[in-house]
């Protein structure tokens, strides 16, 4: 298990990322007393495979197996040929991940970032879903098909946003009547403690050297980070029009999921 990338016990991409972030502490220094940010672009192409291999194993197994089922009706429309919004897509994995799992969805990714696009691209082909998965380079604020899918999705990015609310308002917009707008983003504590557990210790480690400095290299940024409790998350999310957020019943050591609730 300890060599097979698909295996939750994978830690050779934690081992990479700690490599990729702690190799720009000192422009980090340099960015938090300008009050600039870092860019996933800027921290080069080593931070992005490490964040996409970190995750591919539960993109292509409990995402699958646990989490959609865990909503029927969202289940119930991927098996029956329903479409999804892949917000923040990255490498691709997670569209990937549910095209194999439901072969009859088709899945659309966006992400702002185009190095990540074109490989999701070619992991789509490689993975041989690429007649169903599309990608493309877009702020989904743009995407022109509303109310057109049945599930759309933000995993473990919102809290990288500049401006979630803007991008929760957009996925408002693109999922149908009926349909299900799912982020999935940490397990941190509920509230403020200290001294946190060892989940909070290591999302704030991530986020002082990654997602912060990355949520703010786009102005004007609320400056969230990885610690996206879900108090804020709610609080987005009503801005965005939603009524507010559920908490499914799915447990995972690092990942939490809400169902944001709407009209």
């Amino acid at each position: 298990m300890l060599v097979d990338e698909l295996d939750p016990a994978f830690a050779a991409p934690l081992a990479h990322a700690a490599m990729a972030f702690t190799r720009n502490v000192p422009r980090l220094a340099a960015v938090y007393r300008s009050g600039a940010g870092l860019s996933w672009a800027e921290m080069g192409p080593d931070a992005r495979e490490a964040q996409a291999a970190a995750n591919r194993p539960f993109f292509a197994g409990p995402l699958i197996t646990e989490v959609l089922p865990a909503m029927p009706e969202v289940d119930a429309a991927l098996r029956g040929g329903g479409r999804v919004a892949d917000v923040g897509c990255g490498f691709g994995w997670s569209s990937i991940g549910i095209a194999t799992g439901y072969p009859a969805a088709r899945v659309d990714g966006f992400d702002v970032d185009a190095p990540s696009v074109e490989a999701a691209r070619r992991n789509a082909a490689a993975a041989g879903v690429g007649d169903r998965v599309r990608f493309g380079v877009a702020d989904v604020g743009t995407v022109a098909d509303a109310q057109s899918f049945d599930l759309v999705a933000a995993f473990e990015c919102v809290h990288d946003l500049p401006d979630p609310v803007a991008v929760l308002a957009a996925m408002r917009r693109m999922v149908r009547p009926g349909g299900t707008v799912l982020v999935v983003d940490e397990r941190v504590a509920e509230t403020f403690t200290a001294p946190g557990d060892e989940v909070e210790r290591l999302m704030y480690g991530y986020s002082l050297t990654c997602c912060l400095p990355d949520g703010r290299s786009s102005t004007p940024s609320v400056g969230t980070g990885t610690v996206m409790r879900p108090a804020t998350l709610a609080g987005y999310a009503r801005e965005a029009g939603f009524d507010g957020i559920e908490v499914l019943p799915v447990g995972h050591d690092f990942f939490r999921f809400y169902r944001l609730v709407h009209a």
